[in-house]
């Protein structure tokens, strides 16, 4: 019987949901406290790094887990082929959708866009502004 990935708990997928969106928010500070507390630079610098550190590794982890999954198990060409899918073929692509489908990274990834779009806002009001 072919080893099937368990997806993570709940409480996994959320807590790094929460690092990335946490560095995500300290990135998108810098320039905000450059203007009203620059001793603050670094510690905010290293908190979001540390944090993106800890966030793309967990990610890096869980796409690895899915492509070794697909590629050990010829997933693909089964799909795509005449081959047989076998019932741990089926519980393999059960894994990788549930995966998919639990992941928060889309979250993520629109979080960072607003956010993105919000920071260049304020840094060009605040460059306005003279600060």
């Amino acid at each position: 019987m072919t080893n099937i990935p368990k997806t993570v708990p709940s409480f996994v997928i959320y807590l790094f949901l929460v690092i990335g969106l946490l560095s995500a928010v300290a990135f998108r500070l810098l320039t905000i406290i450059n203007s009203f507390s620059p001793a603050l630079m670094r510690p905010v610098w290293y908190f979001g790094v540390i944090g993106y550190i800890f966030f793309f590794a967990y990610r890096y982890h869980i796409s690895e887990k899915r492509k070794t999954a697909i590629r050990a198990n010829r997933l693909l060409e089964k799909i795509q082929g005449r081959d047989e899918i076998t019932e741990d073929d089926r519980a393999l692509i059960a894994y990788v959708l549930s995966s998919i489908i639990k992941s928060k990274e889309n979250l993520n990834y629109l979080f960072i866009f607003v956010l993105s779009i919000a920071a260049v806002g304020v840094d060009i009001l605040l460059a306005l502004n003279g600060h």
